[in-house]
Formats: C-alpha cells, structure tokens, sequence
C-alpha cells in the first residue's frame, strides 16, 4: 500500500503541483483547503504524512501540525508558507514539523523532505 499524503493549501497552483509531484513518486494524495477540513481529514483518515501551509482562509496552520502529531499514532507534519520568517520556522519546528519550506519551493528537495519524513529520519 502506498502511502497516504494529506496536502493542505488555500492555492489551487499549488495543490495542482503537489498532486503532480506526489503521485507521480507513487503517493496516494488527498487534498483540502482549509484548517477545518484538514483537521477533520487529520482525525478521520490518519494520513502517514501532512503537507501543510501555514496561513490558511480559515486560521493557522500550526493547529493543523499539533492536530496530526497528537494522538497515539502521529503524522509527520511538513510546513510550507510563502511568508517565511525564522519566528515561523521555529514554531513549527516546536510544534513538531519535520521540516520547514519557504514557497516557491524546489521539487527535489520537497520530496526529500517526504521521504524522509515517511522513513523517520526527518
């Protein structure tokens, strides 16, 4: 089974190029635009990874991080913003993101980024 990738942005741009990226890698994805829906996704199907952006129309990414590594079988939780600042890298770092990308991000190193994340060596 592959894995499941939940993908959490407000820009269709974006979704549109990780659904590309990612299940051109094999990845199942799914994808939401909102905190709402992503908390829900989170607590419903337990993806083995999140991708998410942290300004989002509804509120803050960062619940969106807590929410998926809470519980007793936590996602990996990667963070992309297009308003990167080094106070925002920290928080999500503390909130427990494996790893931190400023928009426009580079594919190759995206996807690094995921493999990792999924094997645990984030």
């Amino acid at each position: 089974m592959s894995a499941r990738v939940l993908v959490v942005d407000d820009e269709a741009d974006f979704l549109a190029t990780y659904v590309r990226l990612l299940r051109r890698q094999g990845y199942e994805v799914t994808t939401v635009s909102s905190r709402a829906t992503a908390l829900a996704a989170v607590a419903r199907e337990r993806p083995s990874l999140v991708i998410s952006d942290l300004r989002l129309p509804d509120g803050d990414g960062l619940d969106v991080v807590r929410a998926a590594r809470s519980g007793d079988n936590p996602s990996p939780v990667i963070v992309v913003t297009g308003f990167p600042s080094e106070e925002q890298r920290r928080a999500a770092l503390a909130a427990g993101a494996t790893a931190f990308f400023a928009k426009p991000f580079a594919a190759a190193g995206l996807l690094a980024a995921v493999r990792s994340s999924l094997a645990g060596t984030a």
